[in-house]
């Protein structure tokens, strides 16, 4: 599943080429997707212009003067910038004609959504969303406070989107075992200072990935169809039996609400 930094990739990717032009058409060739795809999105979003792509979360929003198009990537979603008229392939479900450029919407797995709100930031998928992880307002004591009455995996903690946005598995783990904490350790028995390296740590990793352009694991590609290549970065995430490059002990791979879980017994505790 594309994570933030594969989101943020596509958002700085399409911005170019979209912003302040006028949809003039909505092709929409599959509705059902995660969720229908509203009947009234070509009425709303035809004769506007995007004044602006912006990102909450995994959430992408192309914004218009009367509302915006909410776009989740899934499991295997992908937005490209072609020529209008490009023939569209098996996978290929909304287009949005933007004069002579086209923003297509791919995905294979159908897991993701496009919907339509007035008000996106009151929507019910972004409204309870916690801050950013790049932003100023996600820090160590953010994470040491709502941490406090927790007692599941940090792990868990990291991934709960209402505590911070748009953190998924792959960068939960590079991050805890940067700041050399093991991932089942209970939330609140961790300290201030151990939040704050932790914090540190993950804005620096999220940072690389999208410098890198992204990590790409499945179907994950960028705009212009090229990969990210932070996966030659990874340390911990999908290393189970190698050796850890810290201090050679052998990563291990444990299941923790469902998804998998990787760390070094000696360096993270």
């Amino acid at each position: 599943m594309p994570e933030l930094p594969e989101v943020e990739i596509t958002r700085l990717g399409i911005s170019p080429y979209v912003t302040h032009r006028t949809v003039q058409a909505v092709q929409v060739r599959n509705p059902h997707l995660r969720w229908r795809v509203p009947d009234r999105l070509s009425s709303k979003v035809t004769g506007q212009k995007i004044e602006s792509v912006t990102r909450r979360g995994k959430y992408l929003l192309l914004n218009t003067s009367v509302g915006s198009v909410i776009i989740h990537l899934g499991m295997s979603g992908s937005l490209r910038v072609l020529k209008t008229g490009t023939s569209p392939q098996s996978h290929d479900h909304v287009d949005f004609i933007l004069g002579n450029k086209c923003l297509r919407y791919r995905d294979p797995r159908r897991f993701g959504c496009i919907l339509w709100s007035n008000a996106p930031l009151n929507h019910r998928l972004l409204k309870n969303l916690g801050p950013e992880p790049l932003a100023d307002e996600f820090d160590g004591d953010h994470l040491y406070h709502a941490a406090r009455r927790r007692t599941g995996a940090v792990k868990n903690l990291l991934m709960n989107a209402r505590v911070v946005s748009g953190i998924g598995n792959i960068y939960a783990n590079e991050a805890l075992f940067a700041a050399g904490i093991h991932p089942q350790r209970a939330a609140n028995r961790i300290s201030l200072i151990r939040y704050r390296i932790l914090s540190r740590e993950m804005k620096r990793i999220l940072q690389a990935a999208v410098q890198a352009g992204g990590t790409t694991l499945r179907d994950f590609q960028r705009v212009n169809g090229q990969p990210g290549y932070f996966r030659h970065a990874l340390k911990i995430y999908g290393k189970e039996g190698e050796l850890c490059r810290r201090c050679g002990a052998r990563i291990r791979r444990k299941v923790i609400s469902g998804r998998s879980s990787f760390y070094c017994v000696r360096c993270q505790s």
